[in-house]
């Protein structure tokens, strides 16, 4: 695909708001390492370091996956973090449950909030969908207060849009 896979990282500067994240080029890199193999696992450990690399002020980045009609734990990297999660509870639960993007720029204030890592101040969470039903979230923390933005929320959508598109979730029992 000509996607360099070991560039520095995705970030570009932009004179008022700092550093970036390019979603694009993340989009692009996570494509081109589920050639090989498209299985959820992978795939997910792999976007998980991606997006745990590229993207600035970051305590924890991965995936809850639908099984036995809860969320649990899937590839991430950060803290050890919660194994279930129930539908409707916390953000992670809420996401899946309404089938929206959560963006949360401040935890302590959203009702029903489980706290895997007393250091995550804001969180966003985005559902992943296999024929139309949510199989998994993609969940980003971060220890700052209101982290994540519209900009961050739409580009995680692209990158959840790529995931969907190249992610065999076959073999999930939800």
């Amino acid at each position: 695909m000509g996607v360099n896979l070991n560039s520095s990282r995705s970030l570009f500067y932009m004179e008022d708001s700092g550093f970036m994240t390019d979603y694009k080029l993340l989009a692009a890199q996570i494509r081109s390492l589920a050639e090989d193999e498209p299985h959820y696992i992978p795939v997910m450990s792999n976007a998980s370091a991606l997006l745990n690399e590229n993207m600035e002020d970051l305590n924890w980045a991965g995936f809850y996956i639908m099984n036995k009609g809860s969320l649990m734990l899937g590839p991430f990297q950060g803290k050890v973090a919660c194994i279930r999660i129930e539908l409707g509870k916390g953000v992670c639960g809420t996401a899946a449950l309404r089938d929206e993007t959560q963006l949360v720029k401040d935890v302590h204030q959203f009702p029903g909030h489980i706290a895997c890592d007393s250091a995550s101040n804001s969180e966003i969470v985005v559902p992943i969908h296999r024929d139309g039903k949510v199989v998994a979230v993609l969940d980003i923390d971060s220890p700052s207060l209101s982290r994540f933005d519209e900009q961050d929320k739409a580009g995680l959508e692209e990158f959840v849009k790529a995931l969907e598109e190249i992610t065999d979730f076959s073999d999930i029992q939800e």
